[in-house]
Order: C-alpha cells, then structure tokens, then sequence
C-alpha cells in the first residue's frame, strides 16, 4: 500500500496536474537538498518531514500529505497555470 494514500494527496494538492508538478519540482529540491550537503551554505530548504523513506518523491508526497507545501498562483495570472512552490514556514522556494 502506498503511503499516503493517493486519492487524499490528490484533495490536498487540487488535482491530479497539480500533485504531479507540485510533487516532481519538490523533489527535485529536496534530491538538490542532499547533493549540496558539505558543500557550504544550503541554497535549497530541507525535507519538512520526518520520513523513514529516501526517496525524495516519497517525501515529497509526504509533504504535501502533511499540508507543508501549498501552490500559490503566480501574481498577475488569473489561470493560475504557472505556479509558485512554496514552502508553509520557510516562504517561497
């Protein structure tokens, strides 16, 4: 069984399109994230959750699951096609 489940991060991200793109460019970020430890000052935000996974898809799904992340419609558009990952406590990434 997939953890979360599918269907309850699909709601959380308001749909299918949405969960694919929120879920991909976070964890492109977070796969980022742990190319640059040792590297000096991070320019990427570290996972937001506890996860037993090391998968950074996983995490990121869990994020979302988790209510860390949100999509908030870049200023000016009203489509809301290209839009902003942003991060609950850290702003926008």
């Amino acid at each position: 069984m997939i953890e979360p489940a599918v269907e309850e991060v699909i709601g959380k991200a308001g749909g299918r399109f949405n969960l694919v793109v929120l879920a991909s460019r976070r964890a492109r970020q977070i796969n980022n994230y742990y190319s640059q430890l040792g590297g000096g000052i991070g320019h990427y935000v570290p996972p937001q959750v506890h996860s037993l996974s090391h998968k950074p898809l996983t995490i990121a799904l869990e994020e979302i699951a988790a209510e860390k992340l949100t999509v908030a419609p870049e200023e000016g558009s009203t489509t809301g096609e290209s839009a902003e990952l942003g991060l609950d406590e850290y702003g926008e990434v």
